[in-house]
C-alpha cells in the first residue's frame, strides 16, 4: 500500500469538509488511518489457499459446518464497513481442514473493499477450489453502515447472502439439514 497517497486522500478529505489539519485532535489522523487501512485491507495481499491446504484425511464425509465466524469488511460503494456473520458448510470428500482455517478464510476475503454478495461467492469458490470437497453453503449476515447512518438510515437491518456450490445446489434436503443445524 502506499502510505503517502493514503495520508494525502485524508488530509484533502478533511480539508474538503472544512476542518483544520493543524487542529490538535487531527494532527495525526493522516497517519493513523493509513495504518489502519493496512490492517482493514490486508486482504488485498493475502489469499485463502495457504490456509486452506492444510487437511486431514476421514473416512466420514458428513457435513461440517462453522457458524457464527464474526467478521468485518468494508463497503466499495460508500468505504464505510459492513459486518456480521459467516455462516460455512462443506461436504468433505474424504479430507476436512482445521476449524480455524474456516474462520481465517472469512477474515482474509473480508479484508477488503467489495459487496456483500461478491464476498459470499468468493468464500465458496476458495474452498471449493482448495479442499475440493463434494459440495459447499455459505450465508453471511451482515449489518452495513451504508445503511444504517446514512441514506435510508435503519439501523438493525441485516442483508443476508447465501451461496451454494456442488452437492448444496440442488439438494434441498442438505440445504435444511444445514438450516437445522445452523439453528441449534
Amino acid at each position: 500500500m502506499d502510505s503517502n497517497k493514503i495520508e494525502e486522500g485524508v488530509r484533502l478529505i478533511l480539508e474538503g469538509i472544512g476542518e483544520d489539519l493543524d487542529r490538535e485532535g487531527l494532527q495525526g489522523t493522516p497517519n493513523r488511518i493509513s495504518r489502519m487501512y493496512e490492517e482493514i485491507f490486508a486482504g488485498l495481499k493475502e489469499t485463502p489457499e495457504e490456509y486452506l491446504k492444510t487437511i486431514f484425511k476421514v473416512d466420514n464425509n458428513e457435513m461440517v459446518i462453522e457458524k457464527d465466524i464474526t467478521f468485518y469488511s468494508m463497503c466499495e460503494h460508500h468505504l464505510l464497513p459492513f459486518y456480521g456473520k459467516a455462516h460455512v458448510a462443506y461436504i468433505p470428500d474424504g479430507k476436512v481442514v482445521g476449524l480455524s482455517k474456516l474462520a481465517r478464510t472469512v477474515d482474509i476475503i473480508a479484508r477488503k473493499p467489495q459487496i456483500q454478495e461478491k464476498m459470499t461467492a468468493e468464500i465458496a469458490d476458495a474452498m471449493m477450489e482448495h479442499l475440493k470437497p463434494r459440495g459447499v453453503l455459505v450465508m453471511i449476515e451482515a449489518e452495513h453502515m451504508c445503511m444504517t447512518m446514512r441514506g435510508i438510515k435503519k439501523p438493525g437491518s441485516k442483508t443476508v447472502t447465501m451461496v451454494t456450490r456442488g452437492e448444496f445446489d440442488d439438494n434441498a434436503s442438505l440445504k435444511d439439514d444445514f438450516f437445522k443445524m445452523l439453528r441449534s
